[in-house]
């Protein structure tokens, strides 16, 4: 018998509408990617997040961005500018109701964070 499967993106999807935990710690997981210098990851992540939160229409219309621009950065070839990444993180930290924190750690244990 075959065990009926959803799919990853649906998975997180329903994850992300049912846990503001999960959001927060999906949202920082992107803020350390982009910090870290890991342009590929960040994107990924944070098109997730937003796949499964805002959605890129209403995030555009936040941001006075066209949706398809949006998704066209935060995709495989998309070259975000700082200004752009800034202003995402900036909105989402607002839809979720907090902000972020940011601490240097310095010493022989700050690669592997």
């Amino acid at each position: 018998m075959m065990v009926a499967t959803r799919d990853h993106s649906e998975t997180l999807k329903q994850d992300l509408q049912n846990s503001a935990e999960f959001r927060v710690l999906l949202l920082a997981e992107t803020a350390k990617c982009l910090m870290s210098g890991d342009l590929p990851t960040g994107k990924i992540v944070l098109r997730e997040y937003i796949n499964g939160t805002v959605g890129f229409v209403a995030l555009g219309a936040a941001l006075g961005k066209s949706p398809k621009s949006l998704m066209r950065m935060l995709g495989p070839q998309g070259n975000p500018n700082a200004r752009n990444l800034l202003d995402i993180l900036a909105h989402l930290q607002k839809v979720e109701g907090g902000h972020f924190q940011i601490q240097f750690v310095s010493g022989p244990d700050s690669k592997a964070a």
